[in-house]
């Protein structure tokens, strides 16, 4: 199977789908910071292996927590993604902090702030 199959696509987006709806409802451990979001998710395609790049709002304490708490949670996270995704294999998930979101948040920042020096500059 191709890497960027159709059959991978999909199993890519039903799982994550599924994951990020099993850390919003599913866990309760208090590590986990509540606006956690999967960005993307690659199931190798062997379904043995999954890599959940997820985005954590918030200082790097929480994001660091988020991750320990994901990961001492894999086993139930892995039993409710096999009891709401019809599989063949249960991937074993690994899960890598993403920062995109918050690169794009501080460069519109800093986008901003230069515009807004070139207006007031314009300005006088």
């Amino acid at each position: 199977m191709r890497k960027n199959s159709i059959k991978n696509t999909r199993v890519n987006a039903e799982v994550q789908r599924e994951l990020s709806n099993i850390i919003r409802n599913g866990i309760k451990d208090p590590r986990v910071a509540p606006m956690t979001s999967v960005v993307a998710v690659e199931v190798a395609p062997d379904l043995k292996t999954c890599k959940a790049y997820i985005s954590v709002l918030g200082d790097e304490k929480a994001r660091q927590d988020t991750i320990r708490g994901l990961q001492s949670a894999e086993g139930y996270i892995r039993r409710e993604l096999a009891r709401t995704v019809n599989m063949r294999n249960t991937p074993e998930i690994r899960f890598i902090e993403d920062q995109s979101i918050e690169y794009g948040v501080n460069i519109s920042r800093k986008i901003d702030e230069v515009t807004r020096d070139l207006d007031n500059g314009a300005e006088e």
